[in-house]
């Protein structure tokens, strides 16, 4: 509950604070801040503790006592915004969301606050888009940009988390019309691109939401954000990437369960953040299970802010494009990543396998960046269209029509280290396709087992120093 003084400040602000019985204050840390726990993750490089907010003992602001209605969003659109605004007041608070279904838009969150679903509640998020303007501060496959809000959005804050058994479900009404590409929609990634890329553009004049742009916001990001806790939440359908720390430092993502199988819908997508941990979640995805990602081209060498040390570990993966991605928008440069102890499970084969490869990297001659020192252990996987290990150089996709190469920077690849890998039937084992102007460097696979292998094992084009013991038993 808050104190006297957070109360005083909450009323000249106009916002009703509730008196709930039998509350004590909450006293926060010296800092005006929660209390944190560290995290401690082993990995193959020197992995900092993650500090993460502890929320044990802050107290609890239930949306029904800040006007909530069940099957009302307008109602507990407003409840939620008072609440959390009521806790971040208070020094820190937990925002719960009771049992029941809950209509409502964005969920801006604030610092030392975390919202709360409980087991049996469900949030589901408005399919309008008016609902998610004015446009935020955002960003668009690795360029900035003002686009519609995220469904759920903090800016610029520390100590803040999602957490509880409950579900997030986005209605993908107006979204699943938006997964097409009309040329309105390609016109506009143009205009973005050469805003960003070519042109200079102030972020906050790059207004994404005129006209038929369509670009579809993130479900969850965390934009700038510090001590970041997302745990045991269920994650269902979204617009576009469900969960993104974007520029963030010291995240941890555990028991997650997402499912969502629509366009662009990887699972995390950690951009420019350092201090990453994803632990045993689950992935029934659209499109990769993780991605790291940081930024694209003149945008990100801007920023200049690497990804660096990310551990995902523990999880399983149901379905997906690649198991561990890494780029292609990687400007920024990726460094320190562990997958240990992941799971493919697609053991129902009347269904048709989406899993490309178990470590894919991909760049292009545009992005610039590096990639170094990247782990992967004690993963196994059924059946897999692709293979263990892929790179690839050259990935454009829909950019390498839409735009021209406006600067033109290779992206140096090295320290792929692969090991403990059992898979039953791939495609392939490894396949690397480096550049001849910058070859690969440094690649290493050690108890690497294919059962069944349906094409050329072993594919490399401009690598230095492959250090192949794979065992492919055909």
């Amino acid at each position: 509950m808050p104190s006297s003084l957070s109360r005083r400040a909450l009323l000249r602000a106009g916002v009703a604070v509730p008196v709930l019985a039998g509350c004590q204050a909450f006293m926060p840390g010296s800092a005006g801040t929660l209390p944190r726990s560290e995290v401690r993750v082993d990995a193959p490089f020197t992995m900092p503790a993650i500090a993460v907010p502890d929320f044990s003992g802050a107290p609890r602001f239930d949306i029904v006592t800040y006007g909530a209605v069940r099957g009302d969003q307008a109602a507990t659109g407003t409840a939620l915004a008072r609440a959390i605004a009521a806790a971040h007041a208070a020094g820190g608070g937990v925002v719960v969301v009771p049992a029941g279904t809950w209509p409502t838009g964005p969920i801006h969150l604030k610092s030392h606050v975390a919202l709360h679903v409980e087991d049996g509640a469900t949030l589901l998020f408005s399919p309008d888009p008016r609902d998610y303007l004015p446009a935020v501060s955002t960003s668009w496959e690795g360029l900035e940009c003002m686009n519609y809000s995220p469904l759920v959005y903090a800016y610029e804050c520390e100590n803040v988390a999602v957490t509880g058994r409950g579900t997030l479900r986005a209605r993908l009404d107006v979204w699943k019309q938006w997964y097409a590409r009309p040329q309105a929609h390609m016109d506009a990634l143009v205009a973005l691109y050469n805003m960003a890329c070519r042109d200079g553009v102030p972020v906050e004049r790059r207004d994404m939401t005129a006209g038929q742009a369509n670009l579809r916001p993130h479900f969850i990001q965390f934009n700038r954000c510090r001590q970041v806790l997302v745990e045991d939440i269920h994650i269902v359908d979204s617009p576009f990437w469900v969960l993104h720390p974007y520029l963030c430092r010291d995240v941890v993502i555990r028991r997650v369960d997402i499912a969502a199988h629509g366009h662009n819908n990887d699972g995390v997508d950690p951009e420019m953040s350092r201090n990453v941990l994803i632990d045993q979640c689950t992935f029934d995805q659209g499109d990769d299970a993780v991605s790291v990602k940081s930024g694209r081209d003149r945008d990100a060498w801007r920023l200049g802010v690497p990804s660096r040390n990310i551990v995902m570990r523990r999880c399983r993966i149901k379905n997906g494009h690649q198991l561990m991605a890494i780029g292609s928008e990687l400007s920024g440069g990726v460094e320190n990543v562990f997958v240990d102890d992941c799971h493919f499970d697609h053991a129902d084969s009347s269904v048709p396998s989406t899993i490309n490869n178990l470590l894919y990297v991909k760049t292009n001659e545009r992005r610039g960046g590096f990639v170094r020192n990247i782990h992967m252990t004690n993963v196994s996987a059924t059946r897999i269209k692709g293979g263990v290990l892929a790179v690839e150089t050259d990935v454009l996709y829909q950019w390498k029509t839409l735009v021209p190469t406006l600067e033109r920077r290779l992206t140096p690849i090295e320290g792929l280290f692969v090991s403990g890998i059992r898979v039953e039937d791939a495609g392939f084992v490894c396949r690397v396709k480096g550049e001849a102007d910058l070859p690969v460097r440094d690649i290493r696979l050690r108890d690497v087992a294919v059962r069944t292998v349906r094409g050329t094992p072993v594919v490399t084009e401009h690598v230095q120093g492959f250090d192949n013991r794979a065992d492919v038993r055909a």
